[in-house]
């Protein structure tokens, strides 16, 4: 079966003063439908900058490489021509192309809701607005009955009440669930076209209480059963990882370093990187955590071979040479160490 997200060698450059870096460098990865995939890694990882390219987001003046594919079903025959073009591949899309896939194919929850909502719309009006974008000549009932079925899929309690309410009178848990509404609203219009298939969750969990990002999660999983969505999870927490996740991709200064069943690679970390985010993470029984030493290295200063090896305790001469290819463990968890 054919992937859902199919990235290849996925590379993002953006322009510096001291010249052209690389936040994302040549990364592989691949998201089924109703598969949750983690994305792992410390903050400039490069995680979100991934996202951004994957939704053609990214800023004024960069460049990307590499190949990213997102499949396409439709019971529409009209569209015949417009799934060809868009199986050329994510990089080579256009603005205009790329308006029709987001939100109706592929969506993102963003990380901090109160900034990614309007202060000054009614949280339905916005809803509806994501629904508007993809079918104008809807009437407006209908529009505000998609609108009201995406914010009660999303849990939202009293939707038609919540509807009339601002972003600032909802809690942020709340506020999180209509964004989240939001991303699923177009597809819930379009009875022709699957629901936004390929839904990127940016650390949405984040600022939330522990009680709340419970249920935030259990949400985004009954999503992925119920629509049959593929969902790549951004997130620098290996717990929530553990909840959600099938399989994690640990990323390492715009590098993917590890990959492969969450429950294995937790359990038998083969990256130094990877170990090291585990010693470091809190744990039930009481006692110390271990840092990794050292912090990431800028992107306009990367050392010559492995990214980690400055920070690394298990560095060898070889690691300081050339970058080390994904080497399989087996044949569904691969680790870029020359220790594998």
């Amino acid at each position: 079966m054919k992937p859902l997200l199919d990235v290849r060698a996925l590379t993002v450059e953006l322009p510096t003063a001291q010249g052209w870096v690389r936040p994302v460098n040549e990364v592989s990865l691949q998201v089924g439908a109703g598969e949750c995939l983690g994305l792992v890694g410390e903050s400039g990882s490069g995680k979100t900058m991934l996202s951004l390219a994957i939704m053609g987001l990214l800023p004024v003046g960069a460049r990307v490489s590499g190949q990213a594919w997102l499949a396409k079903e439709t019971t529409d025959i009209k569209e015949v021509e417009e799934v060809k073009a868009m199986r050329t591949g994510l990089v080579a899309l256009k603005e205009h192309e790329y308006r029709l896939l987001r939100g109706r194919e592929i969506a993102m929850i963003f990380q901090e809701p109160m900034t990614s909502l309007n202060p000054v719309m009614r949280v339905g009006a916005q809803v509806e607005e994501a629904i508007r974008a993809h079918r104008p000549k809807m009437a407006a009932e209908l529009v505000r009955k998609n609108m009201l079925e995406a914010l009660r899929l999303a849990a939202v309690p009293e939707a038609e009440e919540r509807a009339r309410q601002y972003p600032h009178q909802l809690s942020g848990g709340l506020r999180q669930r209509v964004m989240i509404a939001m991303a699923i609203a177009a597809g819930l219009a379009e009875p022709n076209v699957a629901q936004a298939r390929l839904l990127i969750a940016d650390e949405p969990t984040t600022a939330l209480d522990v009680t709340v990002q419970k249920e935030i999660l259990e949400l985004l999983q009954r999503l992925g059963r119920e629509l049959h969505l593929g969902l790549l999870f951004i997130t620098h927490d290996l717990g929530v990882v553990a909840q959600v996740a099938d399989r994690v991709a640990v990323m390492y200064a715009g590098r993917v370093v590890e990959e492969g069943p969450v429950k294995e690679v937790l359990r038998v970390p083969r990256h130094p990187y990877t170990q090291g985010l585990l010693a470091a993470s809190p744990k039930l029984e009481r006692g110390k955590l271990t840092p990794i030493p050292g912090s990431v290295p800028k992107l306009t200063a990367l050392p010559p071979g492995c990214a980690f090896e400055p920070r690394c305790a298990f560095r060898r001469d070889q690691c300081s040479a050339t970058v080390p290819e994904l080497r399989e463990a087996n044949e569904a968890h691969s680790a870029r160490c020359v220790l594998v």
